[in-house]
């Protein structure tokens, strides 16, 4: 393979590739994957434009070598890292703002653009792309496209590729489609860029893509609000949600996230169950404020503030955002197994609450939990001794259990994290034999030489177009 893949960088400037140890270290994990688990790639590519992932694409199906589409590095669940080695296809270089249509409400971007940065592009213009998850700064539009990412605004903007209208793409034999349309409408021909988005670089891979725009409101309150216990703070959710309550951000800390905030990163919480709140709007903020209140209320509130200034508002936030990052400083005798990531329907958000502190409780378990309760997305840490392997067995077991029962509620395995390595074992139970049957049929329909993001999405036993030569 060492030729062959010499003779596909010939064609790229020298350094848009690199056999340096270092660099494809770099890209055998991410932040779900330590190194050890991961494979190396054999070489890393940056290409710059369509053209040159054409090029890679062709020429690397001809001759049966794997491609792993890697960016920014931030999934959980092992989406970027190869399993086969091949080339790694680091997507970053391709960063750029095309055009910016205020008209239209649009703006055509690279797939290795961060979210932030699309942002900041379009202040000038009064808009923004509202659904960024709050990695927005740190991960690439294209990342969360090919994981079907969101965020904390879901429940009033919905996730990232909700407002996807079109976008460019590169199929495994080097030719270039274009699924969707700049329309905000169609009903013409098989939607493919519903199936490109969550398909994690299994099918295709994206080179520019055309988002809708929303303007940027003129009136921004965040608030939080605390209970004496997380039942009523789920329910409180619910219940808002089910009112119609117009809130943009609704995010739910148990009273172990506060403790675990205030020791890693010097916030000052509460030590109780929390309800984070932010609210948009152009006019008559104050009355949907009261309106949540009400609410709130009636589900035993202890607290409910509101932030007066931008500087509150974002010393407000700050635990929340960084939380994910404090957990694991927090014990050095215990580390977490993979970010839990599971969603239920709004109604069942108590139940799946419950049931994690529950079962937690019963194996003596520590399990953090929080999440974008506002569309019944909820995260969580097992936390294990990993130098104990009967209580990591645990872990895993109970991890599993949580899946399970999310499953069992009319959820998902994951609501953003994508399926990875890591979910593959719950795509049968969540989806079914024939469903699944279908999605292979697909994956093979675009790729019938498997070379794109091999060992993705699918359980071992239904593996794609074999590779193993290739390792």
């Amino acid at each position: 393979m060492p030729s062959e893949l010499e003779e596909i960088c010939s064609q790229l400037s020298p350094d848009q590739y690199s056999f340096i140890e270092a660099d494809r270290d770099e890209r055998a994990v991410d932040w779900g994957t330590e190194l050890e688990e991961g494979v190396q790639p054999d070489v890393v590519i940056w290409p710059e434009d369509t053209d040159d992932v054409s090029s890679v694409l062709s020429e690397a199906n001809d001759r049966r070598i794997p491609v792993t589409p890697y960016a920014a590095g931030t999934s959980l669940e092992g989406n970027p890292v190869p399993v086969a080695g091949g080339i790694s296809l680091d997507l970053t270089r391709m960063n750029d703002v095309y055009e910016i249509r205020p008209d239209d409400l649009q703006i055509d971007v690279g797939p290795g653009i961060y979210g932030d940065e699309i942002n900041e592009a379009l202040k000038s213009h009064g808009l923004m792309l509202p659904s960024l998850p709050s990695s927005g700064a740190i991960s690439t539009i294209g990342g969360m496209i090919a994981n079907d990412a969101s965020g904390m605004k879901t429940v009033k903007y919905g996730e990232v590729s909700d407002w996807l209208l079109e976008a460019e793409a590169v199929l495994p034999t080097g030719e270039v489609v274009t699924a969707g349309t700049k329309a905000v409408k169609t009903s013409s021909g098989y939607n493919l860029l519903d199936l490109l988005i969550g398909s994690e670089g299994t099918l295709a891979i994206i080179t520019r893509l055309t988002l809708r725009l929303e303007g940027r409101p003129e009136q921004v309150w965040a608030g939080r609000a605390t209970f004496t216990n997380l039942e009523d703070a789920s329910a409180a959710v619910f219940d808002t949600v089910r009112s119609g309550v117009d809130v943009a951000k609704i995010e739910l800390i148990d009273s172990i996230s506060a403790e675990i905030a205030n020791a890693s990163l010097d916030t000052d919480l509460p030590d109780s169950p929390m309800v984070f709140l932010e609210f948009h709007a152009n006019h008559s903020i104050e009355s949907e404020v009261e309106f949540c209140q009400t609410v709130f209320e009636s589900h035993n509130v202890s607290t409910f503030e509101i932030a007066e200034s931008d500087e509150e508002m974002a010393e407000l936030w700050e635990a929340r955002r960084e939380l994910a990052e404090a957990v694991e400083p927090f014990d050095p005798n215990l580390s977490s197994l993979t970010p839990g990531d599971v969603t239920v329907p709004i109604s069942a958000l108590p139940d799946i609450v419950r049931f994690i502190k529950n079962i937690g409780d019963e194996h003596g378990l520590l399990i953090p939990c929080f999440g974008h309760a506002g569309d019944g997305n909820i995260h969580y840490f097992v936390m294990v001794d990993p130098d104990d392997p009967e209580t990591v067995e645990t872990g895993q077991a109970v991890s599993k259990e949580i899946v399970e029962y999310a499953i069992q509620l009319g959820g998902t395995a994951t609501g953003e994290h994508g399926v990875g390595v890591g979910k593959q074992a719950h795509l049968v139970t969540e989806h079914g034999e024939v469903a699944v049957d279908l999605m292979q049929s697909i994956k093979k329909s675009f790729d019938p030489n498997g070379i794109l993001n091999p060992g993705k999405i699918f359980p071992a036993h239904r593996s794609d177009t074999d590779t193993s030569s290739h390792q």
